[in-house]
């Protein structure tokens, strides 16, 4: 039984999962979005979601445990400089896992994993939303007595 158990194990040893987990993680960083299996897809989001919120807050400490995840100087740089950026303001959910059906060889479910601000088709028909929210209650007060306006005879 995996009751409790919160980690998909991908079928590999601990060191071979963590280091395929970093390469991808260092490949979506690079291209944006990438292509995946839906099983490493998950697992990926999972395990670069927590770096990205990391890399809302440029620190030494930050960079130092983002780079003991990722292994790669370069894609520590992008992720702090470019990617962090545009997700400044987003409060979470930086990644998009769009399912792309089967493939040919071996029939597993295929995915693109891709970061949300980076897509420009799904954003560009969505305006932005109104930061306003509009309420029916306390638009008017019905018991208040209306007093009858002046008129042009009253004031001369």
């Amino acid at each position: 039984m995996r009751h409790g158990k919160k980690i998909n194990h991908l079928g590999r040893k601990t060191a071979h999962r963590k280091s395929m987990l970093a390469n991808m993680a260092c490949s979506l960083i690079e291209f944006k979005r990438i292509n995946t299996t839906v099983a490493k897809a998950k697992a990926l989001k999972q395990f670069i979601e927590p770096m990205v919120t990391k890399s809302k807050q440029d620190s030494t400490h930050n960079r130092r445990i983002v780079f003991s995840k990722l292994r790669q100087k370069e894609a520590v740089g992008i992720l702090f400089r470019d990617i962090a950026v545009k997700v400044g303001d987003r409060p979470g959910g930086y990644t998009r896992i769009i399912k792309l059906g089967n493939r040919l060889g071996d029939n597993a479910d295929m995915a693109m994993i891709e970061f949300v601000d980076y897509n420009e088709i799904y954003n560009a028909d969505k305006p932005k939303k109104k930061t306003t929210r509009r309420s029916r209650r306390g638009g008017k007060i019905k018991d208040q007595v209306s007093v009858s306006p002046k008129t042009s005879q009253e004031e001369e």
